[in-house]
């Protein structure tokens, strides 16, 4: 779906494209797992949100900070605009890929073992609001991630998210975990929604 540089042939693959290539290689027990973690999770654990956090672990890792992404979803639950987050996203993505091509550095190589870590971490603070991961949402999780990153293993996948649930689980003794970064505030939301609507009338000029 995308390659350990992020992308195709160094192009920036857009959301609904990441989608239409989740979605082709998908089973009908891949599209029941998506169904059924939003039926676990309700409106936080839609399929888009789902495949939102994915498509930014696997593009973004590399280019962008952790925090940059967690942040991101972390919004997302609140604003539920993801237009926004993904146009957002891009931006960030072309600038870091243009600084590196300045200055003659390469996107550094992000194995996809380490993008379905970023993914977990993402749908985690996007999807969970801190609640513990059950058995059931480990097996979906696992189900689910399996179908976006088909080159990682599925018993890597799911011991990465057992081990994430290991840690929530772990993190309620000890409260300095970083479960989730601070969300932005309504504010802060609103004036980034308005450099997003300056940024695209620059592009249309």
């Amino acid at each position: 779906i995308a390659n350990d540089e992020g992308g195709l042939a160094g192009d920036i693959i857009d959301f609904a494209e990441f989608r239409r290539r989740v979605g082709n290689k998908c089973t009908i027990n891949d599209s029941r797992a998506f169904f059924d973690f939003q039926v676990r999770r309700g409106k936080a654990g839609e399929p888009l949100y789902v495949l939102l956090c994915c498509w930014l672990a696997a593009l973004g890792a590399g280019l962008l900070k952790s925090e940059e992404i967690l942040e991101g979803v972390a919004r997302l639950s609140i604003s539920d605009d993801i237009e926004f987050e993904e146009q957002t996203f891009i931006a960030k993505m072309t600038e870091a890929k243009e600084k590196r091509a300045k200055a003659g550095a390469e996107v550094p190589r992000i194995p996809m073992e380490v993008r379905a870590e970023k993914a977990v971490d993402a749908i985690y603070v996007c999807c969970f609001d801190n609640d513990p991961i059950e058995e059931d949402d480990v097996t979906l999780l696992t189900t689910m991630l399996s179908a976006v990153f088909p080159t990682v293993k599925q018993p890597e996948i799911e011991r990465i998210i057992k081990k994430k649930a290991q840690n929530v689980a772990e993190s309620s003794e000890n409260e300095e975990y970083p479960v989730k970064p601070k969300a932005l505030t309504k504010e802060a939301i609103q004036l980034q929604m308005k450099d997003l609507q300056f940024l695209k009338q620059n592009n249309t000029e």
